[in-house]
């Protein structure tokens, strides 16, 4: 075999390859091994459930290499806020988000009474976390918190934590736990709530005796306004504003929102620094400096308590101004649609 065809064998052997690691589920019972037992044996004594019956589980869960190798490669980290922000304020999903408010107008209208969250917030969160409702991710659920609670030692207390929960759930929402779907961090339903958020914010909204996130309008949208309302949305209030920078005005990088989002600072504060939005915001109210990254430049918004209401649903700065952008654009042609 001549050098070249050698090398392109040795290439496409290494794709392929390639190929079949990322798609691997370890056929193992994971039920054998000892941290799983360890783990029954807490579900036994804690929560009363029957030894059998999570042996029985667990022999049936799959350790699925792409849930690992997802969750090690986060998609905001190496982007750039232009390169985020074009994958969610499409015309498309505008255009769909308001098509999603005209459908559930009398249920979105109601949440907005309820818990005084507004109606295009509501909207956009869904719109960015399952295309509304349409991509609910294709794991099981049970999958991905098995395998990061058991496979993925950096964060393994927080997913046995969540795998506890998603149990417990099944259990008194009385579903067989192998059936659900979701992300493959464990999210469920129309706004992805990982089971801790499900069994803390979900609610049954429109009174048929079961929390139903993932077919359920009603569920899903009065769920996502309890989450925000529970995390101090305050109605009314602004969300975020953008600065007009001069030559005078200095940056302060030790002001600006890094993992957490929680303002620290005053609009007074800000304004003594010559940093100034264009909303009439009181001086006593919270703010923080919120840098994103354009091509060759840069902007600098003002995110107020509301922008970290939002962030609270997700830590990234760049989802949180996506969600913030997306439900103005859909506001805007809502409103127009009328």
């Amino acid at each position: 075999m001549s050098t070249g065809k050698t090398l392109r064998y040795t290439m496409l052997s290494t794709l392929i390859l390639c190929v079949i690691m990322t798609n691997i589920s370890y056929a193992a019972n994971l039920a054998k091994e000892s941290d799983v037992q360890q783990f029954i044996a807490e579900m036994v004594k804690e929560h009363g459930f029957k030894k059998a019956d999570l042996n029985a589980l667990f022999a049936q869960v799959k350790v699925k290499q792409k849930i690992l190798d997802a969750i090690s490669r986060p998609a905001e980290k190496s982007k750039a806020w232009h390169e985020y922000r074009k994958i969610f304020l499409t015309e498309k999903r505008i255009k769909n988000g308001v098509k999603f408010w005209q459908e559930n107008s009398d249920i979105i209208s109601y949440a907005e009474e309820v818990y005084g969250v507004a109606p295009e917030i509501m909207v956009a969160i869904i719109g960015v976390e399952t295309y509304y409702g349409s991509r609910q991710g294709s794991y099981r659920v049970m999958d991905a918190l098995s395998t990061l609670a058991f496979k993925y030692p950096r964060r393994s207390k927080f997913f046995r934590s969540e795998l506890k929960h998603f149990l417990i759930m099944s259990q008194e929402q009385q579903f067989d736990p192998l059936t659900k779907k979701g992300s493959y961090a464990g999210a469920m339903g129309m706004g992805q709530f990982i089971p801790s958020s499900f069994q803390s914010y979900a609610i049954d909204f429109d009174g048929d005796g079961e929390k139903n996130i993932w077919t359920n309008h009603s569920d899903a949208i009065g769920s996502v306004a309890n989450y925000f309302k529970r995390h101090g949305w305050k109605t009314g209030q602004p969300v975020t504003d953008q600065l007009k920078l001069n030559k005078e005005n200095t940056i302060q990088m030790d002001d600006r929102c890094k993992r957490s989002c929680k303002p620290k600072l005053t609009v007074a504060d800000f304004k003594q620094k010559g940093l100034q939005g264009s909303t009439s915001v009181n001086d006593k109210s919270a703010a923080i400096l919120l840098i994103l990254k354009q091509k060759g430049s840069k902007e600098y918004w003002l995110g107020y308590n509301n922008f970290y209401v939002i962030s609270r649903y997700n830590h990234s700065t760049l989802y949180s101004m996506a969600v913030y952008q997306l439900s103005q654009e859909i506001k805007q042609a809502y409103q127009a649609s009328k």
